[in-house]
């Protein structure tokens, strides 16, 4: 007679581990039942707990943990639970699992109404047009333009998704969200939910407060948790996490190298003597100045310089068609730093084949936004080089993007986590199987996460520089020093 060992984990059976006889093994019903007694499902709706993923013909179909946190969410909501967190490392599908998620709610009638929010208006497009597409008809995105001249709001549809600041009315105009009934969805899913959903005083928790009777799924890959904000009070403790390490071991995100740059400047910081002043002619501030100082109260064009040209040896030491995204202070920084890669002898000839190699993509520069959509599609070649400040910190899809830059001051490890999210595509169709990121402002020290991240593919010495090389480096960054306006 043959026989096989059985682990039990839901301790159904008198020992963890046992050898049982072929013909003692329970049957796939029976362990079925004692599955649903040990996530306390006895009574729930079998259509629920056994609905389909949606699998398009030819499609992909849901990988193994977007399978986990979909069932753990769909069984969460069948034992009555309101309010559900994921946490879900950037990159790792969590708009097509929450599709999953609504799918199966919607399918099997426990959600009949949907309200999907988001915070950039590029996520709801996405999502319409990509993930949530075999909605069809049945879906709409929620604005202004659905509110007759009568003031009412076209109920008709059953899937909605918005954006927070379309939602929230101003002086002239009533909230968009109380045009509905209270209970008139019976989910409501919120993306990116560590963005302003978590703070109790803030203008989009009136939303989720007013749809307070629907099931709510918040979705993250940073859960925010400071003295003031906390995604877990308002959620509760994540039901599923998925970490970029775990991602990264599993295959379906891509590694990352590591180069913290230390430019003497930022190690030494730097004081102005009695009396000195500016370019402008403006009296400089005697007092000691450092990296929390660069690029926002004080301006040293040499250091941007160094920045852009140890940038650009970088590049062309490989592939000089890396796609790149320069995370810079502000719109100013980002304009100079443009100014200065442009200006670069390695990158002339590949700017004047084409201007768009450098862009500088930031919420005032029209130009530059017009170009996001190429930057991160994999089949379009330009732009190369991108200068930003916060516009690209989320809600990109930059599948191809191979070097994240850091020259600005992250204040948490949410940003620092969202900011590191535009690498960690895989796509080694086009040649992608890891990124690189190069840090001046000493950021992955600072929020250092092996348990999340895990360890970069090559030690922290790997590429370390502190620019010795540049003679008298301090007396130049001196002489090429300008304040702020």
């Amino acid at each position: 007679m043959h026989s096989g060992s059985v682990h039990d984990r839901s301790g159904t059976y008198s020992q963890v581990e046992q050898q049982l006889s072929l013909d003692a093994f329970p049957s796939p019903d029976e362990l079925w039942q004692r599955y649903r007694q040990w996530q306390d499902l006895q009574g729930v709706s079998e259509d629920l707990l056994t609905s389909a993923y949606f699998i398009e013909i030819g499609g992909k179909e849901p990988r193994y943990y977007q399978q986990l946190a979909v069932n753990r969410t769909v069984e969460a909501v069948a034992r009555g639970q309101k309010r559900c967190l994921l946490v879900m490392a950037t990159g790792t599908g969590k708009t097509f699992t929450v599709f999953n998620i609504i799918w199966r709610l919607w399918k099997t009638k426990v959600a009949r109404r949907v309200l999907y929010l988001a915070d950039r208006n590029i996520l709801v497009d996405q999502t319409i047009v990509n993930d949530f597409r075999p909605f069809g008809g049945v879906m709409t995105k929620l604005d202004r333009r659905l509110v007759d001249e009568t003031g009412r709001i076209d109920t008709s549809y059953e899937i909605y998704l918005g954006l927070y600041q379309a939602l929230i009315g101003s002086k002239d105009r009533e909230d968009l969200y109380t045009k509905f009934p209270r209970d008139f969805f019976d989910l409501v899913v919120i993306d990116e939910c560590h963005r302003g959903s978590a703070a109790e005083d803030s203008n989009w928790r009136q939303i989720l407060d007013y749809f307070a009777a629907a099931i709510q799924v918040g979705l993250t890959a940073t859960p925010k948790e400071t003295e003031y904000v906390s995604n877990i009070d308002y959620f509760g403790k994540p039901i599923f996490e998925y970490s970029l390490k775990r991602g990264i071991e599993d295959g379906f995100l891509a590694p990352f190298r590591k180069l913290q740059v230390d430019l003497d400047q930022d190690l030494l910081g730097w004081k102005p003597a009695a009396g000195e002043y500016d370019d402008r002619g403006q009296l400089i501030e005697q007092r000691d100045y450092n990296l929390r100082d660069y690029d926002r109260s004080i301006v040293f064009d040499q250091r941007t310089q160094l920045v852009a040209e140890y940038i650009t040896n970088f590049l062309h030491t490989g592939d000089p068609m890396r796609k790149t995204i320069i995370f810079c202070e502000d719109v100013d920084h980002a304009e100079r730093m443009r100014q200065a890669l442009v200006n670069i002898d390695l990158n002339r000839e590949l700017v004047q084949a084409d201007r768009r190699y450098i862009m500088r993509i930031t919420g005032d520069d029209k130009e530059g936004k017009a170009q996001l959509d190429h930057f991160i599609n994999p089949k379009e070649a330009f732009p190369v080089i991108t200068t930003t400040s916060k516009l690209m910190t989320t809600g990109i899809d930059a599948q191809t993007c191979q070097v994240v830059v850091l020259d600005r001051r992250i204040e948490s490890m949410t940003e620092f986590k969202q900011i590191i999210g535009r690498g960690t595509r895989l796509r080694p169709d086009y040649g992608k199987n890891f990124f690189t990121i190069i840090d001046f402002r000493n950021a992955t020290q600072r929020f250092n996460d092996p348990d999340w991240d895990g360890p970069a593919i090559q030690d922290d010495d790997y590429g370390k520089e502190t620019q010795s090389q540049v003679e008298d480096e301090t007396e130049v960054l001196k002489r090429s020093m300008t304040t702020m306006a």
